[in-house]
């Protein structure tokens, strides 16, 4: 049996520490994956893994396997792209996962231009605001917003992710214009129900952070229902710029608190713990790097109004 295929099975499950979850990026069935296992603990005269009808985890010479595994993969993989790319232009299907607004507004057109670039890869994109784990669903590069998971994964800045507070002209003549954070809490406020604190928001105050409770009637699991709610008038939002520039640069939101500004997150790409990218990879991440930049173009227009 083939050795190498053997320790990337036995890597895939370790990773996701499930036989089911190899199996499907294996293109295996369970029952071959426990089967490559069992001939490879075999082979080797030792136990790799603990198994119990709930979970899997490495024994001490498990881990010590695996460590050296993943080494010599990564020297195989870097070894066949090195190859490659003496002859070939970036190539293969690149899998990509991405939050939905973000995804339609920026990275669909993003896509459809890297595709031209580069006519020999193909893309599998899937957009969701849920949290898609990405060695568990074999995703090539993830798009990530907020607050980066310690999970062992790489991840690099695509840019930044300026948050404005804002409503509609509608909303702020009926409900008058809260100019304290203090009287923010007394308003109508729309929330993104997977942001981990869904019933406050948090401000900078004269360099300090400060956390404001908020009420809501309305809570969604999607950017661009809240900002539709937004323009209805039904009450005021924190939203990206990425997502609501356009409607402040033509007067359909106005932004509010100015004198308080919203912790930023970033946005980046994550992909799997591996040292040497393949370059169908390592070209989509810098095109997205190079496209998005710094200064997002999404700001650009932004920039004379201030936070």
């Amino acid at each position: 049996m083939d050795r190498l295929a053997l320790m990337e099975t036995f890597v895939r499950v370790a990773d996701s520490g499930s036989l089911t979850a190899a199996a499907k990026r294996s293109n295996l069935s369970r029952a071959a994956v426990s089967k490559y296992l069992t001939h490879l603990e075999e082979h080797l005269g030792v136990r790799l893994l603990h198994r119990t009808t709930r979970q899997l985890s490495l024994t001490p010479e498990g881990e010590a396997y695996y460590e050296r595994c993943v080494g010599i993969l990564e020297e195989v993989a870097a070894t066949e792209d090195a190859m490659a790319n003496l002859h070939a232009k970036p190539r293969g299907t690149l899998r990509i996962n991405a939050p939905m607004s973000f995804g339609i507004l920026h990275l669909s057109p993003a896509i459809s231009d890297f595709l031209t670039l580069y006519p020999e890869i193909s893309i599998e994109l899937s957009l969701t605001d849920r949290f898609v784990d990405v060695v568990d669903e074999g995703v090539d590069v993830a798009v990530r917003i907020g607050r980066l998971e310690d999970s062992g994964l790489f991840a690099k800045r695509l840019a930044p992710c300026r948050i404005v507070a804002c409503a509609s002209p509608t909303y702020l003549a009926r409900e008058g214009k809260p100019t304290t954070l203090e009287e923010l809490s007394k308003h109508h406020c729309l929330i993104y129900s997977y942001h981990s604190q869904r019933n406050e928001w948090k401000f900078i105050q004269e360099g300090k952070p400060v956390t404001v409770p908020v009420q809501s009637r309305l809570r969604v699991n999607n950017g661009d229902v809240l900002r539709l709610a937004a323009l209805q008038g039904l009450g005021i939002m924190a939203a990206p710029t990425f997502l609501v520039g356009e409607d402040l640069q033509a007067g359909r939101l106005q932004t509010i608190l100015s004198d308080f500004s919203i912790p930023e997150p970033a946005i980046h790409a994550i992909y799997a713990h591996n040292r040497h990218l393949s370059t169908k990879v390592r070209v989509f991440i810098d095109f997205l790097a190079e496209r998005f930049g710094p200064k997002p173009y999404w700001d650009l227009p932004l920039e004379a109004q201030g936070p």
